[in-house]
């Protein structure tokens, strides 16, 4: 294989899976841009959302398509009844008691799908295939080229929501000023259930996506990949959703360059790596904005 064959395929492999924390971060900056809440239950509503269609296609022998809808109807449902149940209540509580209530629900759903389903990974059958690319000497796999392709029409069709439509300018109204909004007439508790239906969404696409290139499920498998989203969020711009698209794929690829030189071991370390410079560099993100404290 030549040199430019596994640069290119290097560079495949980080954009698929940069597209998969991209999902997961629009969801991360889409609550945060809302309650500033950093909702680490996220990464287990993907994780929900992969035992739904491990089920459907194992267990019920449901048609591929019925599944992902359903895992993704599944994720959505969830989203909301977190924030129902566990967040809206505390809405006028101290950050820090979101923060933990977070943390909890996230533990909760970990640890409650290995009480049902055991802690060892579960092997999922292909339920997506179709011709890979062929570029020249280079290939690009169907999972790849499908997951990059999914992404890009999912950002575009979240900005046209957030930007077109009467919620989306709600959605921004209630980011901007939260009481003014309500004083203009918007209704809070709509627009935040809004909110997290979309981000729920998005992270049931991104449970289908995940699949595609590593077909197994285990409970834990959402921990890792929420942080990892969360650190794209993070570098994008937290709040910002073209940031969030920018982070991810710069996580992906980034994971991706440190795999080819053969330090696989270490990618995970240089992703928190990558936050702390962000951090300590440009805490508000590559496409963030300073945000100016009243006192």
């Amino acid at each position: 294989m030549s040199l430019l064959s596994t640069i290119f395929g290097q560079i495949i492999n980080g954009l698929q899976l940069g597209s998969i924390y991209a999902l997961v971060a629009l969801g991360y900056s889409m609550v945060y841009g809302i309650i500033m809440l950093l909702n680490f239950a996220h990464g287990d509503i993907i994780m929900v959302g992969a035992y739904v269609i491990w089920m459907c296609i194992v267990n019920f022998n449901l048609h591929p398509l019925i599944s992902i809808l359903l895992a993704i109807a599944a994720s959505t449902i969830l989203g909301v009844v977190i924030e129902k149940v566990a967040y809206a209540p505390l809405r006028t509580s101290p950050r820090l008691s979101l923060l933990i209530t977070a943390i909890g629900i996230s533990f909760l759903l970990e640890y409650g799908f290995q009480l049902l389903f055991g802690a060892g990974a579960r092997k999922v059958p292909t339920f997506i295939s179709g011709p890979n690319l062929e570029l020249s000497k280079m290939t690009v796999s169907f999972p790849a080229l499908l997951t990059i392709i999914v992404t890009i029409i999912t950002m575009v069709g979240l900005t046209m929501l957030v930007q077109k439509t009467k919620m989306g300018k709600a959605m921004r109204a209630v980011s901007e000023d939260m009481s003014a909004a309500q004083l203009m007439g918007i209704g809070l508790n709509k627009t935040i259930s809004f909110t997290f239906a979309v981000g729920s969404a998005l992270a049931g696409i991104g449970s289908v996506l995940y699949l595609c290139a590593y077909p197994q499920v285990s409970p834990m498998m959402g921990s890792m990949l929420g942080l990892k989203a969360f650190v794209a969020a993070v570098l994008g711009g937290i709040g910002s959703l073209p940031g969030a698209m920018v982070g991810g794929f710069a996580i992906g690829l980034a994971e991706a360059l440190v795999s080819a030189v053969g330090l696989s071991v270490w990618k995970d370390g240089v992703v928190f790596a990558i936050l702390i410079v962000v951090l300590l560099v440009k805490p508000s993100g590559i496409l963030g904005h300073e945000i100016q404290e009243k006192v």
